[in-house]
């Protein structure tokens, strides 16, 4: 499975993004993402069964959600700060396998 991001753009701080992965499947899903220098962190992760995770720096502000019609995940960023610049990741995972995309770009200035 070939994970696909797209979405990554240079923002001014407090706009919005959303960034979408495909192919979703039913699978759980996940956005983690990774700045510079530092270690990549989970962002956000949404199950078979539809129950979502949040990072704490980002909840209130992220949405994920899924299209299954469209095969799609979506990352629905608001309110965007300058300390969520980081290559976004999607990833998928399950029973015997662990997909990641290659990563798209978010850069947010103040």
């Amino acid at each position: 499975v070939q994970l696909v991001e797209s979405g990554g753009d240079l923002v001014q701080a407090g706009g919005s993004l959303r960034l979408s992965c495909a192919p979703s499947g039913s699978s759980s899903m996940g956005w983690y993402r990774q700045a510079p220098g530092k270690q990549r962190e989970m962002v956000v992760i949404i199950t078979s069964g539809g129950i979502t995770n949040y990072a704490n720096s980002v909840k209130g502000r992220f949405t994920i959600s899924r299209d299954n019609a469209k095969n799609t995940v979506y990352l629905q960023m608001n309110s965007l700060k300058p300390e969520d610049t980081a290559v976004y990741y999607c990833h998928t995972w399950g029973l015997g396998y662990s997909y990641w995309g290659q990563g798209t770009q978010v850069t947010v200035s103040s």
